[in-house]
């Protein structure tokens, strides 16, 4: 329940981000850096709030990155200039930085709770693909919503684009109020953590570097993140601004992107579904680094499409293997670590993608600009599949590691639990 209303609001965002600050008269460049803003901020922020999830506990820094939501909501629908809308993002920014890692900690917690050692990489797996699936799910549902409402305007052609944004917001403190009825989790000494987690903010910083420096595979999979945060501008944020150029109406891309986003992410749920049976066949390294190929090769697709047409299928594609790919990056992260340090290098992965996708919006939105948003497609694709062959890194003999290699290159589809004895250093 509360991954599907978290994602629904997402949902009805997705067409419309793009969109609203460009109808606003930003351009193409003036949005991509007032979006950019988001991931400076997500940087600065990760690794403090993922202490505070470790530290305080999952469900008030959940609660508090919903609040904070509701703010940045509230902002962008009511933005008007690049700095209102920077201020929108910048909020975003705080409350990713909050949202990266707290639900999927305390789940996977509850797994390595209740759950024997040889069974919980696959129970994490099998879970973390559901997620996936109703993500999906619930961003499809709201994308159909939010295309339905641009085209309704109520509130006049003028505020159509914003009117998502208002939904969004009321679904928000729904799940507020879901999160406090919901989330149980141990209680913990709240003030006197979060007191201590703010003054120990430099030492979390270096211990989560020093956790990327311990394990090679930590560090690609960072890296898989920071290639991956820049490739998904080219299809998350030029998807509506292409098709804006190839059907002429900004409020025609939205209602086209509304439909298409809500197919997009159904086939991403299907393809998250397909986790389990694709693991019992294939390696983790495999699937991954087919996934990464694949995406990149699609999105290529979309840059190259001569029409609208082209373009929907292509995002398709793409979306086919999105949430797949996320689900299993995100078990081999948890394979690496215990649960002291868990919401931290979510974190970590969060803090690579955030500064990829900032750079992204800064240097694609320039491509578009210059060329076309087709071309800017084209390079994305072609970096979002650079990483790929950073699946292939393993640890090497005499730094610690648990196995001869990684536990995403077991061949037994990731259900050994390979990365326990790399746990129990950090716990």
């Amino acid at each position: 329940m509360l991954a599907g209303i978290r994602w629904l609001s997402t949902g009805l965002i997705v067409p419309v981000a793009a969109l609203l600050p460009l109808e606003r008269g930003l351009s193409i460049a003036q949005y991509g850096a007032v979006a950019a803003v988001q991931g400076v901020v997500v940087l600065v922020l990760e690794l403090p709030t993922g202490g505070f999830a470790d530290a305080i506990g999952r469900k008030p820094v959940f609660l508090a990155s919903a609040v904070v939501c509701v703010a940045s909501y509230s902002v962008y629908a009511l933005a008007h200039t690049p700095a209102a809308f920077a201020v929108a993002t910048g909020l975003a920014g705080v409350y990713r930085a909050l949202d990266s890692g707290p639900l999927n900690a305390w789940f996977v917690d509850a797994v390595h709770a209740t759950t024997p050692p040889a069974d919980r990489t696959s129970v994490v797996a099998r879970g973390l693909a559901g997620y996936a699936t109703i993500g999906g799910i619930g961003i499809a549902t709201g994308a159909i919503l939010a295309a339905g409402l641009v085209a309704w305007a109520p509130l006049g052609r003028a505020d159509a684009l914003a009117l998502p944004y208002w939904v969004a917001i009321g679904l928000t403190l729904l799940q507020i109020v879901a999160a406090l009825i919901l989330m149980d989790e141990p209680g913990r000494s709240g003030r006197g953590r979060l007191g201590a987690s703010i003054r120990a903010t430099p030492r979390t910083i270096v211990t989560g570097a020093q956790l990327v420096l311990r394990s090679h595979v930590l560090a690609a999979l960072m890296g898989v993140m920071l290639l991956w945060g820049f490739g998904m501008i080219a299809f998350e944020t030029m998807t509506p601004v292409r098709l804006a150029e190839l059907l002429g109406d900004r409020d025609s891309a939205a209602s086209v992107m509304g439909p298409a986003t809500a197919a997009a992410w159904g086939v991403s749920a299907v393809g998250a579904a397909l986790v389990p049976v694709m693991l019992r066949r294939w390696s983790m390294v495999a699937v991954s680094v087919a996934l990464r190929l694949v995406q990149g090769a699609t999105v290529v697709a979309m840059g190259l499409a001569g029409g609208p047409v082209g373009v929907v299928v292509g995002l398709l594609a793409t979306y086919a293997v999105h949430s797949a790919a996320g689900a299993i990056h995100e078990t081999l992260l948890h394979e690496r670590v215990g649960p002291e340090h868990r919401a931290t290098v979510l974190s970590l992965s969060s803090m690579a993608m955030h500064p990829g996708g900032s750079l992204g919006l800064v240097v694609l939105g320039a491509v578009a600009t210059d060329a076309s948003p087709g071309a800017a497609m084209v390079v994305g694709g072609i970096v979002l599949a650079l990483a790929a062959p950073l699946f292939l890194v393993r640890d090497g003999k005499g730094r610690g590691a648990a196995t001869a290699g990684p536990p995403m290159l077991d061949h037994d589809g990731g259900t050994q639990p390979a990365g326990d004895a790399v746990e129990a250093r950090h716990d």
